[in-house]
C-alpha cells in the first residue's frame, strides 16, 4: 500500500495539508497511467474524453458543448479536436443557420477505436478499494468540491 510521506519524502504540518498533496500526487499518477495506456492507440486521455462525449451523445455537437462537458477543461481543445479530425476519427459540420457556429460528429473511425480501446480498457485504479471504500471515496471528494 502506498504512503504518500514516503513516496514524497516529507511530513505534514497537519492532515489538510497531507490530503491535498495525496490528492495531486495521486492525480499525477493517475495521469501518468493513463498517458501510457492511451499511447499505443495513438491518442491522449483528453482526447479519448471527447470521443466518449461524443459517442454518448449519439449527435453531433457543438464544439462549446463538446468543452464544456469535457472532464478536464481544456483551453486547447481546439487542438486536441483537430489532432482527431485529422486522423479521421470526428468530423466538423458546419451549422446551416451560423457560420460561426460548428457541430462535431465521430465518425465510424472514432467508433471502432473506441470499441477496439474499451476491449483493452483495464485501468482498474480502484482495484484495492472495496465498492463501499470507492463510494466513501466519490462522497469525500464530492464534499471537497
Amino acid at each position: 500500500m502506498g504512503n504518500i510521506a514516503e513516496d514524497v519524502q516529507s511530513r505534514f504540518e497537519n492532515n489538510k495539508v497531507k490530503a491535498l498533496i495525496n490528492i495531486l500526487y495521486t492525480a499525477g499518477w493517475i495521469t501518468n497511467r493513463q498517458n501510457a495506456f492511451f499511447k499505443p492507440f495513438g491518442i491522449s486521455p483528453q482526447q479519448y474524453n471527447i470521443l466518449r462525449i461524443l459517442k454518448g451523445a449519439g449527435v453531433p455537437l457543438k464544439a462549446q458543448t463538446v468543452k464544456e462537458r469535457m472532464i478536464e477543461r481544456s483551453p486547447n481543445a481546439t487542438r486536441l479536436m483537430d489532432k482527431l479530425s485529422s486522423k479521421k476519427l470526428i468530423e466538423r459540420l458546419p451549422c446551416d443557420h451560423d457560420r460561426r457556429v460548428v457541430y462535431i460528429n465521430i465518425t465510424k473511425d472514432g467508433l471502432s477505436l473506441l470499441k477496439e480501446i474499451s476491449t483493452d480498457l483495464n485501468m482498474d485504479f480502484l482495484e484495492k478499494l472495496s465498492e463501499e471504500e470507492a463510494g466513501h471515496l466519490s462522497d469525500l471528494l464530492d464534499k471537497l468540491r
